[in-house]
């Protein structure tokens, strides 16, 4: 990745400014005799004795104790004294890898807390004095040469020759672990002056370190260790270092420590594992209740459940992970039986809102027959009261009277005609019709429905009143109401009847209560007639006919069929009706109510029921037509309503049964097939269209259930709505439900189009005449399939059956379909406009399917991009109050799902596991192994979870997009919900991850850094699962982080690829995982971490940086995700 020279700048740096920090400010300078030492070791006035033991005189060690202190605070200020300058030298140098100067430098290089190694080093010097420690220290230009002589030699420990050590001169100073001093006056300020040293060469002080090649000592950085070397006689290396003794030197001995640098190379020095460091020449053990890293200064507590024995290196805070991991699954337990409990009290508050609409219904019925009782009784007998009055003053004119009431058919006051009308009942209506002067009633809408079931052909019902059937019955005859007060309280009393009537119809199921608010008058929806004329589509790119010259219209209230063989454009046609027609040119006129308007300007009150069952399987019958009924219904439409409207729909498609059953995937075992289907046209009728669509809805139902969907579709067909389906060969009972027939020939050609009544008696005409005991629309499909002849006597080829059709009707035919007697040929599916052939084979072919696939790709941007005025006059919820109900609908699929979310995170915590304890975060790469495979394991795993989020939905949101529901609002309820899954995933992986490694950075810093990264994956994973097919996102999910890791950690020395590696998130991840660990490193560590960070480009500042970054790739991926659902529409 980089070469040596990289790994040792950091020293280099390191160096100089250690060397800036002994020349600046300077200190004067001392020698022993100054304060009373004797000159090599004589006795003084202070009595300071040979080897700085006291000399003459008992006060001779308070003048030392003295000296000492002062001269110990001089060396120090050599070290702690950072001026301004130097601080900015430190900034501009070492700004990737220490951020506060003053802690960084304080943590290395403040021995003010223990500065016994600098008195013990001065009482071995030859004279006893702080002057010779001075003499010894290396200057600006030592330390620089020392730094520049790492880079330049590479592998060996020896510094290039200079004054002192030399092929000429080579004194014993000049071997590792010694150091020599001088009889100069050093001159501390001049930055290129290297004084001479070659007097009293001996080992190096224990806490300083000597180089190979170098005569002066450096002191060793706090949590370093640097005694003194011992001779091992096996292996003739001092240790605990790793030089050797020179050759035929037999006095010299084993000094000290030689170098320090990167824990790699030289990891002697550092304080061992399992012991601390106070300073660096003291080493204690680590007690039992504590742990102490390696190159530590003081002993750690373990916490109240981690096992540390004594000389621990780290602390076993296993427990503490499966606690961790314990209390996860509890509190998903908790959140899954807790939000149950919440769905099953909201199933218990929809079943009182069902029971207040029902009661609502109920009392609004019963009110308006009780006033409209009491009306009629006030009335008729008012009427009775003024003929009683006139009789006291004209009896003649009272006969007149009466006699003018006979004429007119109204009863006598006084008779039972006098009372409320009698109800018409099944029973008695015969007797009704035929009684004198009764009027009759208006029929009731749901016994009208069950008599259109019975009998197609028939629009007669019945009628079922609320009211008190017994009030003829129980009328006083024979007894006049003279008063007004009289006739109102017999009135009441009627109401009081009522009363009691009310208590025995309070058992009534909802299906009676439905019926009951069905018995006014039929309320007719806004009606959408679509008619068309000449209607033609022609592929883009390759001219053929997919339809050609289709005349009609399909009207409110009126149930077509379209059938017609294989090939012959049926879904086509329905298509081209709903403008949905993609990468074809259509002619022609599509006319809505009688003008020339876009059909998707009503498309929120145009159901279209797909082909292909399109229903969420993991929610129940009743979920799914609510939810398409509160996002589809008018907002303004009253809650009773809409419980109404669900309601009818599940009576009326006799879902009762199953309403709280889920309606089942492939996987999961759920309704059967038929219940299947008549719940996907459900979805279309809860939110009452007044133009339906349906393909192939009674394909693969047998014949009870497909009997059923159309007696439901008939009763739509009542309240004005514009019914129009594709069917495959029904059977003769189902066919004479239908009112009207498109019967289309191969290559959309219409053969009939009119009412189903008249279609035998058309093709009776051209000579085809269906044989006794055949089903009319089969015999149909097998002539235009061509597996039945017509009769040689009709002279009808079934070519020519689309052109008759269009001579019948005086439509205007096409030149080239008139050419020849057999020339109908010409405008089917392998013709084209101009009658060229089409090519199959061959670069032409080639180009023009290229060029075909481009016209339909621009279709689809176009027809995304276009916006039609809405002309619906409905007003259905808003995005936020869609948004909702998506989450709410989200939410329940999610909690059905639990048990894959339980495997999810049970692989996650496995791989938190494994890498855990096979990818240890070890020491010296400050985890770089083990976090780099974090990133790669939890990049993958997230990514391939967040696959199913959209990836499993694709259908449902074309299906649900095209009829008008908020993509915005589909899109954020999905990520809202998702958001769990970022939260909690970080926490199942660090639970094992981070407790069996334990690494110097939190478990917070951590969670921080994988709650980002799980975040980032997971939008890319959207952008993945809506753009690609299942089997290449998954792919592409598992190469990506392989890919990118190893491009953002290249080791190919290429500026195109360091470019390209500063935009991978892998990059970023792992960063901020490796700083938020470096960080926690200080003292002996300082140069690791530089050497580190700076072998990897790595920053200190950019922890916040690498996180946003991450945040921001989550959210752009996330929109650009959003942009391709949008776009990619089907």
């Amino acid at each position: 990745m980089f070469s040596r020279e990289h790994l040792f700048l950091s020293v280099r740096v390191l160096l100089h400014v250690l060397a800036l920090s002994l020349v600046w400010p300077p200190a004067p300078h001392v020698f022993s005799q100054d304060v009373g030492g004797g000159g090599d070791g004589d006795g003084g006035d202070g009595g300071g004795g040979g080897d700085g033991d006291g000399g003459g005189g008992g006060g001779g060690g308070g003048v030392s104790a003295e000296y000492k202190g002062f001269t110990t605070e001089l060396i120090l200020s050599r070290f702690s004294n950072v001026t301004p300058i130097l601080k900015e030298e430190l900034k501009d140098s070492f700004s990737y890898c220490v951020i506060d100067v003053d802690e960084d430098w304080n943590g290395a290089f403040n021995f003010s807390d223990d500065a016994t190694f600098i008195t013990n080093c001065a009482k071995k010097m030859t004279g006893g004095g702080m002057g010779k420690i001075m003499q010894r220290l290396c200057t600006f230009k030592e330390l620089s040469m020392y730094g520049e002589s790492l880079v330049q030699v590479k592998k060996s420990s020896k510094l290039k020759p200079n004054k002192n050590c030399n092929l000429s001169t080579w004194n014993p100073g000049c071997e590792p672990g010694w150091a020599c001093g001088t009889a100069e006056e050093v001159d501390v300020k001049n930055k290129t002056y290297v004084p001479a040293r070659t007097e009293d060469c001996a080992p190096c002080c224990e806490g300083f370190f000597c180089p190979h090649g170098l005569t002066c000592m450096i002191p060793c950085p706090k949590g370093a260790y640097c005694p003194l070397g011992k001779l091992n006689s096996s292996t003739g290396i001092c240790t605990p270092y790793r030089y050797h003794l020179p050759p035929g030197k037999s006095n010299h001995t084993c000094g000290g420590a030689d170098r320090w640098a990167d824990v790699l190379s030289s990891k002697e020095v550092f304080c061992s594992g399992g012991s601390y460091c106070p300073s660096s020449i003291k080493k204690n053990p680590c007690s039992s209740g504590h742990f102490c890293r390696l190159g530590s200064t003081s002993q750690e507590g373990c916490f109240k459940m981690a096992s540390c024995k004594a000389k621990s290196e780290n602390q076993n805070i296993t427990a503490y992970g499966i606690m961790l991991f314990a209390a996860i699954i509890v509190i998903l337990i908790i959140i899954y039986n807790c939000t149950d409990q919440v769905l099953a009290t909201r199933e218990k508050r929809q079943a009182k809102s069902r029971e207040k609409a029902v009661q609502s219904v109920r009392e609004t019925a019963q009110a308006r027959e009780k006033w409209k009782s009491a009306k009629d009784i006030a009335k008729k007998h008012a009427v009775g009261l003024s003929t009683q009055f006139s009789r006291t003053f004209s009896r003649r004119k009272s006969t007149r009277h009466s006699d003018q009431l006979k004429g007119t058919g109204q009863a006598k006051p006084g008779t039972d005609g006098a009372l409320p009308p009698m109800p018409l009942t099944a029973v008695g209506a015969s007797e009704a019709a035929t009684s004198k002067g009764k009027k009759k009633e208006k029929s009731n809408l749901t016994q009208m429905l069950h008599a259109i079931e019975n009998d197609p052909d028939s629009n007669e019902g019945f009628n079922l009143e609320i009211g008190d059937k017994n009030i003829k019955k129980h009328a006083p005859k024979g007894k006049q109401l003279h008063t007004q007060s009289q006739i109102f309280k017999y009135a009441y009393g009627q109401i009081e009847k009522e009363k009691a009537l009310q208590e025995q119809t309070a058992n009534l199921t909802f299906s009676g209560v439905i019926q009951m608010a069905g018995e006014n008058e039929i309320q007719k929806r806004p009606p959408i007639e679509v008619a068309f004329k000449d209607l033609t589509l022609t592929l883009k790119g390759k001219n053929i006919h997919l339809m050609r010259c289709v005349t009609g219209k399909i009207s409110p209230g009126r149930v077509s069929a379209v059938m017609g063989p294989s090939g012959a454009g049926k879904t086509t046609f329905l298509n081209a009706l709903l403008g949905k027609v993609r990468g074809c040119t259509m002619s022609g006129m599509v006319l809505v109510n009688g003008k020339m308007e876009s059909i998707n300007s009503y498309k929120k009150i145009i159901g279209f029921v797909p082909q292909d069952d399109i229903v969420h399987g993991n929610l129940t019958v009743e979920e799914n037509l609510w939810f398409s009924a509160r996002c589809r219904l008018s907002s303004n439409l009253p809650q009773p309503e809409k419980v109404l409207v669900v309601e009818r729909v599940i009576e009326s498609l006799g879902l009762q049964a199953v309403r709280d059953s889920l309606v089942g995937t492939v996987e999961m075992r759920g309704i059967s097939g038929g219940q299947r289907k008549r719940v996907n046209v459900g979805l279309e009728m809860v939110m009452e269209p007044s133009l339906l669509i349906l393909d192939e809805p009674t394909s693969g139902l047998d014949s009870s259930s497909s009997n059923l969907l159309l007696r439901a579709l008939r009763r739509e067909a009542l309240e004005g709505v514009n019914i129009c389906m594709v069917v495959h060969q029904p059977s003769y009972t189902l066919f004479r439900m239908f009112d009207d027939l498109i019967l289309l020939a191969k290559g959309g050609l219409t053969v009939y189009h009119g009412s189903v009544k008249k279609v035998e008696e058309y093709f009776k005409s051209l000579g085809i005449i269906v044989p006794d005991r055949v089903n009319p629309p089969d015999y149909f499909i097998d002539i235009l399939e061509g597996l039945v002849k017509p009769s040689t006597s009709s002279g009808v080829d079934y070519k020519q059956l689309p052109v008759r059709w269009m001579l019948h009707n005086g439509y205007p035919v096409p030149m080239d379909m008139l050419q020849t007697s057999e020339g109908m040929a010409a405008s089917t599916s392998d013709s084209s406009a101009d009658g060229g052939n089409v090519p199959n084979s061959g670069s032409e072919g080639f180009w023009q399917d290229v060029k075909c696939n481009v016209e339909v790709k621009k279709d689809n941007i176009q027809h995304n991009l276009l916006k039609s005025s809405d002309l619906s006059e409905r007003i259905t919820p808003g995005m936020f109050l869609q948004y909702r109900y998506f989450l709410g609908r989200v939410g329940k699929q999610r909690l059905r799902e639990s048990r894959t979310q339980a495997i999810d995170f049970l692989i996650l915590l496995l791989a938190g596991l494994c890498l855990g304890v096979l990818a240890k975060v070890s020491e010296e790469t400050f985890g770089y192994h083990g976090y780099m495979y974090t990133v790669i394991a939890v990049s993958l795993l997230g990514k391939i979870a967040a696959l199913r989020t959209f990836g499993l939905d694709k259908l449902h949101y074309w299906r649900e997009s095209s009829a008008g529901m908020s993509s915005l609002a589909y899109f954020l309820s999905k990520d809202t919900v998702d958001h769990f899954n970022t939260v909690i995933k970080p926490l199942v992986y660090l639970s094992m991850f981070y407790f069996f490694n334990n690494p110097r950075s939190s478990v917070t810093d951590n969670y921080v850094v994988l709650l980002c990264l799980v975040y980032c994956v997971t939008g890319i994973a959207y952008a993945l699962s809506i753009y690609l097919a299942p089997g290449p996102a998954q792919l592409w999910s598992v190469l990506l982080p392989v890919v990118l890791t190893l491009v953002g950690n290249n080791t190919i020395e290429s500026h195109i690829v360091e470019k390209i590696s500063n935009f991978c998130y892998t990059k970023w991840a792992l960063e901020s995982f490796l700083v938020a660990n470096a960080q926690r490193y200080s003292g002996v560590w300082i140069i690791t971490r530089c050497a580190t960070l700076q072998k990897s480009h790595y920053d200190l500042k950019n922890w916040y940086l690498n996180l946003a970054l991450l945040i921001a790739l989550g959210v752009l991926t996330r929109v650009i995700a959003y942009i391709i659902l949008v776009f990619k529409k089907k």
